[in-house]
C-alpha cells in the first residue's frame, strides 16, 4: 500500500502545484474509496498534502518571480479572519445546507470562468486606489511566451470579500480554500492564471499549518499514511511547477474548470449525504 499511496500522491502534488490546489480532491477520496482508509486518517493526510505541496511548489514560484508575496500576504489576513469566523460558527450552522451553496458557488463559477477561457494575459485592468497604495503589481518572465508579463490587481475589496468566504467556509466545514484563492485572484482581481495559481500555493501552506497541530493532536496524521503522502506530494509539486512554468495560462485554466466542476459536485451531494 506504501507504492500505492506514493503513487497517488504524487498525481496530487502534480495538479496541486499546476491549479494552486492543496491535492485534497485527489486524496481524500483516493485514500479512502481506492484503498479503503478510514476517513479521518486521509483527511488528516490531506492536511499534510497541502502543506508539503505548498513547500514542494511556492519556494520555486517565489524566486522564479510568479507568486507575488504582497498579494498573498493582504488576502491571507482576510482569509484568517474567516477562517477565525468559521470556527466560531462551527456548530451553531447546518453543515449540510453550505455544502450546497459552497458547490453552487463552485459551478457558478466554472460558468464564469468560461467566458475568460480565452484570456491569455488581462489586458487593461480598472484602476483600484487601494491596490495602487498597497503595490498590488508586479511581473514575471512566462516561459510559454518566451516574455515579461506585466500585471496589476484590481478589485482588491471584492477579492478580500471573497477569501474572507472562503475562510468561513474553511473554518465551518474543514476544508481547503484554495479553488476560491484562485477564482478570487483570476475572476475579480484580474490577475494573470498563472500568478493565481502560484499565490494560492504560497498562501494554502499557510493555512493549512495553522490547522495541522489541531489534527496532530487529535490523532488524525498516521505517519504510516501521512509519511508516503508528504514524499509523493513533494515529488509530484517538484514536476508540476516545472511544468506549470511551459503552459500557457489558457492551458491552466482549461484544466482548471473541470477540477472545478467535479469539486462542485462533490460538494453537493456531500451535502445531500451521498
Amino acid at each position: 500500500m506504501f507504492i500505492e499511496i506514493l503513487a497517488l500522491s504524487v498525481v496530487a502534488g502534480v495538479l496541486g502545484a499546476l491549479l494552486g490546489l492543496g491535492g485534497g480532491i485527489i486524496i481524500v477520496p483516493g485514500l479512502t474509496l481506492l484503498l479503503g482508509l478510514p476517513i479521518r486518517y486521509a483527511v488528516g493526510a490531506s492536511i499534510v498534502s497541502v502543506i508539503a505541496t505548498s513547500s514542494g511548489a511556492a519556494a520555486a514560484y517565489v524566486r522564479g518571480g510568479i507568486a507575488n508575496l504582497r498579494i498573498a500576504i493582504a488576502l491571507e489576513v482576510a482569509t484568517t479572519v474567516g477562517a477565525l469566523s468559521g470556527a466560531f460558527l462551527a456548530g451553531h450552522v447546518p453543515a449540510r445546507w453550505l455544502y450546497i451553496v459552497f458547490g453552487i458557488l463552485l459551478a457558478y463559477s466554472a460558468v464564469a470562468l468560461l467566458g475568460r477561457l480565452t484570456v491569455e494575459v488581462p489586458g487593461e485592468v480598472p484602476p483600484d486606489p487601494l491596490a495602487e497604495r498597497l503595490g498590488l503589481s508586479g511581473e514575471y518572465f512566462d516561459r510559454a511566451l518566451g516574455q515579461r508579463v506585466p500585471y496589476t490587481a484590481t478589485g482588491v475589496l471584492p477579492g478580500g470579500a471573497m477569501m474572507y468566504v472562503a475562510g468561513v467556509l474553511s473554518g465551518l466545514l474543514g476544508i481547503g480554500s484554495g479553488s476560491f484563492k484562485v477564482l478570487a485572484m483570476d475572476i475579480v482581481m484580474r490577475l494573470p492564471m498563472k500568478v493565481s495559481t502560484a499565490t494560492s500555493n504560497f498562501m494554502i501552506g499557510v493555512t493549512a499549518a495553522a490547522s495541522a497541530g489541531v489534527y496532530f493532536a487529535r490523532g488524525d496524521i498516521h505517519p504510516l499514511i501521512a509519511a508516503p503522502v508528504a514524499l509523493g506530494v513533494l515529488a509530484g509539486a517538484w514536476s508540476g511547477t516545472r511544468v506549470m512554468q511551459r503552459l500557457r495560462n489558457v492551458t491552466i485554466r482549461k484544466l482548471f474548470i473541470p477540477v472545478l466542476a467535479v469539486t462542485a459536485v462533490e460538494m453537493v451531494l456531500r451535502g445531500f449525504h451521498v
